[in-house]
């Protein structure tokens, strides 16, 4: 509706229920589409490859079993093409990075409430005048050191609230979010055969995380990184 140039994917397409119809909806759209990996799909390339997980969690771990299972060549193939991070030129806004997480890999957690010095860090060396990322779920829109750091939400986990989050980049950014109806998707994601379809249609679609909750799995996580 919004008549865009592109779409970006920003990672983390075949985490869930529905990992093979997710991507079959995503590769046969008519706007351009560019895509770039998160922890899922790097970790599915991983277990392709017989290389130990390294996964966010157990069930992230069997997750990932699971999704290796249910696509098809072509599409694990199409998977192992995208990259880890894309730049764009933008008019408005100069050098645009996406990321997953970060630059540096696809599991580094920030928040709204991380340090800007952690950011910085986090940061360093990169020249974008505007980094789009995801990874944790929530929006929130920073500027650290003259850099614009947003975080586009998301689509299919969102946490804080019910529907979906994400970006819209134009002659302003829009931090944008979208309902839909619920009941309908959830008893699709019960009729799925996933395995933790039941825990995923109450717990992530009905009556996600609360915001307070969700910060504070995400600064556990955070903290629990730190120490490694």
């Amino acid at each position: 509706q919004k008549e865009v140039d592109c779409i970006m994917v920003g990672g983390d397409v075949i985490a869930g229920p529905m990992p093979g119809e997710t991507l079959t909806l995503l590769q046969n759209l008519s706007i351009p589409t560019r895509f770039i990996y998160g922890n899922a799909e790097s970790e599915l390339l991983r277990h392709l490859a017989g290389k130990e997980h390294h996964g966010l969690s157990k069930w992230a771990d069997e997750g990932t079993y699971g999704v290796a299972k249910q696509l098809n060549e072509n599409q694990k193939q199409f998977i192992s093409e995208w990259h880890a991070t894309v730049e764009l030129m933008i008019e408005e806004y100069g050098k645009v990075l996406f990321c997953h997480a970060t630059p540096n890999n696809d599991i580094d957690v920030f928040t709204q409430n991380t340090s800007e010095q952690k950011i910085a860090d986090l940061f360093e060396g990169q020249h974008a005048s505007l980094v789009i990322c995801g990874h944790t779920h929530m929006q929130f829109d920073r500027t650290i050191n003259g850099m614009r750091v947003i975080n586009a939400g998301s689509i299919g986990m969102l946490f804080g609230h019910t529907g979906a989050d994400w970006l819209l980049i134009d002659t302003e950014i829009e931090l944008r979010h979208s309902d839909y109806n619920l009941s309908n998707a959830a008893e699709r994601i019960r009729q799925s055969g996933y395995p933790y379809a039941e825990d995923f249609a109450t717990n992530n679609v009905l009556q996600p995380p609360s915001e307070a909750e969700a910060l504070e799995m995400l600064s556990n996580l955070e903290a629990l990184q730190a120490t490694h």
